[in-house]
């Protein structure tokens, strides 16, 4: 697979990138392997076949464990570490408020615009493509996925599910919030699936320069192709757990296995099950706020993933 190593923007002016024409014409069997993976779905939700599901889960291990050890090679990933003995949070009235769009105000200093520009700079600009579809979808890509980003490096998250920090549970968390916006463009038909190709695009140059960070340098496409295989394995077993006729525990299953077990266990046990089943309610409160999100904040990128920090318990919560 390819190991993103060109810069799609230049840092100064925002244009696109001279070596980028070069990537789209040379390296464009990447971009739909997440489409594709959009095809597994579909089937998935079809045929209800949870032999299809096995098999992903299992690969998911299988590579993971290969793919961990190389990033992290003093650390045992084969024993489950222990979880704290308490959480911070009442993890069991967290995630009960009433879904709401995640578009940030008109007015919030959060947002990120398009930059404006007049007169004879502007017609450089459009010469230069700055203004083409193209374009304007890459910088929308890295703007949503710094919205990823923001989430899941944040100490909050790993504070609020009682998780420790280890390259393992971050890239598991950046795979589900990934997933979470692949599976809200779906509903924006091909638009939002070519879109998605371009976050996709950045996650994977992001993954590997994470992986490098860690320490790995030697066989990196071998790794790259491996965490490859992970990431949808998870959101193929993400996609089947949120559909109507799947059971009643497999999200809480899913995200055991893909987050929380070293161990390849099945099923969350003793103290993990609040941490588990709490999560469950935060993504499926964050897919239903993301539905209520709307086409233009989404593909700018102007909104926020629910505050972990700020959320209320059930209590307080507006139900």
């Amino acid at each position: 697979m390819l190991c993103f190593r060109l810069r799609l923007l230049d840092s100064r002016t925002g244009f696109l990138s001279p070596a980028f024409t070069t990537l789209r014409e040379g390296n464009l069997k990447m971009l739909p392997r997440w489409s594709r993976a959009v095809t597994h779905f579909s089937r998935l939700g079809s045929q209800h076949n949870l032999n299809i599901r096995n098999e992903f889960y299992v690969i998911s291990r299988q590579s993971y464990g290969r793919a961990a050890a190389a990033v992290a090679p003093d650390t045992a990933i084969t024993v489950e570490k222990p979880l704290p003995s308490e959480s911070m949070v009442n993890l069991d009235k967290l995630f009960w408020s009433k879904p709401c769009s995640l578009a940030l105000a008109p007015d919030s200093p959060l947002r990120i615009e398009e930059p404006q520009y007049a007169g004879f700079k502007r017609a450089i600009l459009r010469l230069m493509l700055f203004y083409s579809k193209q374009s304007t979808s890459i910088r929308g890509a890295n703007v949503v996925y710094k919205r990823i980003i923001s989430q899941v490096d944040k100490p909050a998250i790993y504070e609020v599910f009682n998780l420790e920090k280890t390259f393992k549970t971050t890239f598991s968390l950046l795979v589900l919030h990934m997933w979470l916006c692949l599976r809200r463009l779906k509903e924006d038909g091909k638009e939002g699936v070519e879109f998605g190709q371009y976050i996709y695009e950045t996650y994977n140059h992001d993954v590997e320069l994470r992986v490098s960070k860690a320490g790995v340098n030697l066989l990196l496409t071998k790794w790259m192709k491996d965490l490859e295989k992970i990431f949808y394995g998870n959101i193929v077993a993400y996609d089947a757990a949120v559909l109507p006729e799947a059971r009643q525990n497999e999200l809480q299953n899913v995200i055991w296995r893909n987050v929380f077990s070293d161990d390849g266990s099945s099923q969350p046990n003793g103290d993990a099950s609040r941490a588990v089943q709490a999560m469950a309610r935060y993504i499926r409160r964050e897919v239903s706020c993301l539905s209520l999100t709307d086409k233009e904040a989404v593909f700018s990128g102007n909104f926020m993933f629910t505050s972990l920090k700020g959320e209320k318990p059930k209590s307080e919560a507006s139900i």
